[in-house]
């Protein structure tokens, strides 16, 4: 009894009288604040604070709901350069979990909790991964490609269709999840490709589709005759979606970028940067706002380019060139997840996470990560994975 009224004398004086029946001066100060001092007092809190906020009043609850409030947050959030509201996600193998963490916490705390997070196909004993991120959303499938789009921060998830893509042995599928912002409607890619190469000569089978949250159906786009999309995630990033695909000159084939225009639906291709000679391994990815390529020169370095215009070859950079300190065996870096103001490189080397700190050339591994299959950055926020229509009843107001 003397912890539980510790406790209480603890609790700020706010949240003891939020439920009660008789008005107090806190609650009547809510009421005489203007509603611009109010949402401005609400862009900073963290959702999971929002979420609560909304049961203090009408007032609070509808601008906490509104679709311009939400936006506002997000922007917020986004902007915040000490990443406050910055979250890391990721998958585990062989236990089958989905974990997150603080982004703060790993960049500068060696040894990060991560917390076990209940997400859709958490009770399906196939592997599962995420295979996007955008704004908050996640989207994430298993081995059969159930696909969902989940807000973690909310805890509100949407099952999609079915593409209609009937899958045949050595068939192939990878997904992206982006937003069209003219619209608000957020879209999924599904990329359903074979090769083949029999007495007819090679040739590719590729089907792309795109799944819209706004009228909830997949639609076929154009033919795809850009190369054979090869593994790796699909980035989202101004406007459109970037894969790599493998295309073939005569005898030789090449690495190619192919992005697809979600405002015109149409394919095109990112000129690379010029890369130093030597065998290597390209992998396509994001860092922040820039379109980036990790050009792994297996056991020596990794080198990272961003685009820090986008769609201009010339303004490739080589941003940071991250060493092998041992022989890695059949690890290798992959593209980093995030790239700090001062210089510190999160990113993965096989199933671990490790910062390299390009000022001093120093390697720190994040420790009880050891069992990593995929990881993601995201910014916790409000947006809903359910686009709501008219007339329709929403059950999962989380």
């Amino acid at each position: 009894m003397a912890l539980k009224n510790e406790h209480q004398q603890r609790q700020p004086k706010t949240m003891k009288t939020l439920h009660t029946s008789e008005p107090s001066e806190d609650t009547q100060l809510i009421h005489t604040l203007a509603p611009e001092i109010i949402i401005e007092i609400l862009l900073r809190l963290p959702v999971e604070s929002l979420l609560r906020s909304r049961s203090v009043c009408k007032l609070w609850r509808s601008i906490i709901s509104d679709p311009h409030f939400i936006k506002s947050h997000l922007s917020f959030s986004i902007s915040n350069n000490h990443y406050a509201f910055h979250r890391l996600i990721f998958s585990t193998v062989p236990k089958i979990s989905i974990k997150s963490c603080p982004l703060y916490d790993v960049l500068y705390d060696g040894s990060v909790n991560a917390l076990e997070l209940n997400y859709p196909l958490k009770h399906s004993l196939k592997s599962v991964w995420i295979a996007g991120s955008c704004n908050g959303l996640l989207l994430i499938t298993n081995e059969d490609y159930t696909l969902f789009i989940w807000n973690p921060s909310t805890r509100r998830s949407n099952m999609l269709p079915n593409n209609g893509v009937k899958s045949r042995l050595g068939w192939h599928e990878k997904y992206g999840l982006g937003c069209y912002e003219s619209t608000d409607d957020y879209k999924v890619v599904g990329i359903s490709s074979i090769f083949r190469d029999d007495s007819d000569g090679a040739r590719y089978d590729t089907i792309v589709k795109i799944y819209s949250l706004k009228t909830g159906n997949w639609k076929k786009t154009d033919d795809f005759h850009n190369g054979f999309p090869l593994d790796g995630s699909v980035t989202f990033l101004n406007g459109a979606f970037h894969w790599a695909a493998s295309r073939k000159f005569g005898s030789s084939y090449s690495w190619t970028i192919v992005s697809l225009d979600l405002a015109k639906e149409t394919y095109g291709e990112i000129l690379q940067p010029v890369y130093d000679e030597g065998d290597k391994d390209l992998t396509l990815g994001a860092v922040g706002e820039w379109l980036c390529v990790l050009c792994d020169y297996y056991k020596v370095c990794a080198d990272v380019w961003v685009m820090k215009v986008y769609g201009v070859k010339d303004s490739w950079i080589k941003l940071v060139s991250i060493p092998y300190l041992t022989d890695p065996g059949w690890d290798q870096f992959s593209v980093p997840l995030c790239i700090s103001n001062d210089r510190k490189v999160l990113l993965q080397f096989g199933l671990k996470l490790v910062v390299y700190d390009s000022r001093n050339c120093s390697f720190s591994e994040i420790q009880k990560f050891n069992e990593c299959l995929d990881a993601f950055t995201f910014v916790e926020s409000l947006v809903s994975p359910i686009f709501v229509r008219a007339g329709a009843v929403n059950n999962n107001d989380g």
